[in-house]
C-alpha cells in the first residue's frame, strides 16, 4: 500500500475530472459504497474457488464474530447496494463508482495491495447495444486522454451458463490428456475453475493452451447472435477490435460478452480496463434475474501509462502561479488582505502567501522554491504608495511596480501568457 503525495495529486485530479465529466455526458450517475462488506457477498459473487477469495482478500472477524472483508472489487458491492435500495425493480440503471479496493497479491509495477478503481455498471438492459455503449464510453476516454493509439480492444464471448458447463467438460477432458505440461496452479484449477487455465501466462504451457478447444466455437445460438450483433455495432462506429478466444476474465460471474483494453506501452502487455456481461449475478445474490454489463479500470496503472507517454498537460499539474511576500512582519496584515482580494478577483489564481516570518533573503528563497514564475513584493515603500513590486523568478525581465488597484488585471495578463507558454 502506498501514499499519494502532494506532487502526485494533480495527476489524479486531472484524470478524475475527465472521468466525472465523461460519465455525466453519457448519462451515468455516481454511487458510493462502503469499503467493508460481509465476506459472504464476495464469496458468493466472485466465486469461492477463485484466487481472489482463496488467497487475496483481506478478511477478519469483528467484535460480534461477523466475517467482514475489505472490498476486492466494486461490482458485487454495487449490486448489493442496488438491490438493497430498490434500484433494480422495473428500472434500468447506469451507475459509476470510484474508490479504493484491496487485494493481498504480489505487488508489481502499477499495482498495489490497496489500489483504486473506476467502474461502470448498467442494469436492466439485455441487448448488445448497451455492451457497445460501455465499450464506446471507454474508447472515448482513450481518445480524450491521447491513449487511443496505445491501447487495443480484445473481445470474446463466454456464452450462456449451459454452454459454458458443456464446454468446461470438454476443456477438462482435453487438459487431462496433458497433465504433465500443466503447472501446479493449473492442475488445481482443473477441478475448480478450468477456464482460468486459458488465462495462464506460463510460457511452458503456451502450446498446449493454444491447442485447447475454443469456447467461441461452442456458443449457444442466442449468445452467438448477441456477439455478432455487438461486432456489427462496433464496426458501424469504426471501433477496431481483436477476437481473443482465450479471454475468460478471472471472476465467476461473467457471461456472454467479455472485453479488455490492453497496452504494451508499459513493457509487457498489460490490461488497463476490463469488463463484460454478468447477467446471472443479481439472481445469484438473491434478486430477480437482471441483465447487467460493466467494466473497471485501475487508476494507478492508467496514471502510470499517462506519465510514461507524457500525456498529462503541464497546466493540469497545477503549481503556484504567484508567491506573495510581505517583506517584513509589519506588512503581513496588509498582505493577508491583499491576498484575499486577489483570490476574490481571480478565482483560478493559485496564490501562496508567505507565512512564518524570517529574513527577506529566506522569504525570497521560499518564493523561489515554490516554483512560481512571479513574486509579489509588499514592503514599506509599496504600502506607502498602495502598490506592489512584481519580481519575475523564471526569466530575466526587470521587476516592475504596479498599483494594487491594477494588480488583478495585470496578473491575469501576465499569468495568461505564462500558462500559454509565451
Amino acid at each position: 500500500m502506498n501514499d499519494l503525495l502532494p506532487e502526485d495529486s494533480p495527476r489524479w485530479q486531472f484524470f478524475e475530472a475527465r472521468i466525472r465529466d465523461l460519465m455525466a455526458r453519457y448519462g451515468f450517475a455516481e454511487i458510493r459504497t462502503p469499503i467493508l462488506e460481509q465476506t459472504a457477498l464476495f464469496a458468493r459473487s466472485i466465486g469461492e474457488v477463485t484466487d481472489i477469495v482463496e488467497k487475496e482478500m483481506y478478511t477478519f472477524d469483528d467484535r460480534n464474530g461477523d466475517s467482514l472483508t475489505l472490498r476486492p472489487e466494486g461490482t458485487a458491492s454495487c449490486v448489493r447496494a442496488a438491490m438493497q435500495h430498490g434500484l433494480l425493480h422495473n428500472q434500468t440503471q447506469r451507475l459509476w463508482y470510484q474508490g479504493p479496493m484491496f487485494r493481498h497479491e504480489r505487488p508489481q509495477k502499477g499495482r498495489y495491495r490497496q489500489f483504486h478503481q473506476i467502474g461502470v455498471e448498467t442494469y436492466g438492459l439485455e441487448g448488445p447495444d448497451i455492451d457497445a455503449e460501455v465499450i464506446l464510453l471507454s474508447a472515448r476516454l482513450w481518445q480524450e486522454l491521447g491513449l487511443a493509439d496505445h491501447v487495443t480492444l480484445e473481445l470474446n464471448s463466454l456464452g450462456s451458463a449451459e454452454a459454458r458447463a458443456a464446454y468446461r467438460e470438454m476443456l477438462v477432458a482435453y487438459f487431462e490428456q496433458h497433465l504433465e505440461v500443466l503447472d501446479e496452479d493449473s492442475r488445481r484449477r482443473l477441478t475448480t475453475n478450468p477456464l482460468r487455465i486459458l488465462d495462464s501466462k506460463n510460457p511452458a504451457m503456451a502450446e498446449v493452451i493454444a491447442g485447447a478447444p475454443r469456447l467461441i466455437d461452442h456458443l449457444d445460438e442466442a449468445s452467438r447472435e448477441h456477439f455478432e450483433r455487438l461486432k456489427a455495432m462496433l464496426d458501424a462506429v469504426g471501433i477496431g477490435y481483436v477476437i481473443n478466444p482465450r479471454l475468460v476474465r478471472g471472476l465467476d460471474y461473467y457471461s456472454r460478452t467479455v472485453f479488455e483494453w490492453t497496452t504494451d506501452a508499459l513493457g509487457s502487455q498489460g490490461t488497463v480496463c476490463a469488463g463484460g456481461r454478468y447477467d446471472g449475478l443479481v439472481e445469484q445474490l438473491g434478486g430477480k434475474p437482471t441483465p447487467a454489463v460493466g467494466f473497471a479500470m485501475g487508476i494507478e496503472r492508467l496514471i502510470l501509462l499517462l506519465d510514461t507517454l507524457a500525456l498529462i498537460p503541464g497546466a493540469a499539474l497545477g503549481g503556484c502561479d504567484a508567491y506573495l511576500v510581505p517583506m517584513d512582519d509589519a506588512a503581513t496584515p496588509e498582505a493577508l488582505a491583499l491576498a484575499e482580494r486577489l483570490r476574490t478577483a481571480l478565482p483560478d489564481l493559485n496564490l501562496t502567501l508567505h507565512c512564518g516570518g524570517g529574513s527577506f533573503k529566506s522569504r525570497m528563497k521560499k518564493a523561489d522554491k515554490s516554483g512560481a514564475p512571479l513574486a509579489i513584493l509588499l514592503g514599506e515603500d509599496e504600502r506607502a504608495g498602495q502598490a506592489v513590486t512584481l519580481k519575475f523568478l523564471r526569466d530575466d525581465r526587470e521587476q516592475r511596480r504596479v498599483a494594487q488597484s491594477e494588480l488583478a488585471p495585470a496578473l491575469a495578463s501576465l499569468l495568461g501568457n505564462t500558462r500559454d507558454g509565451s
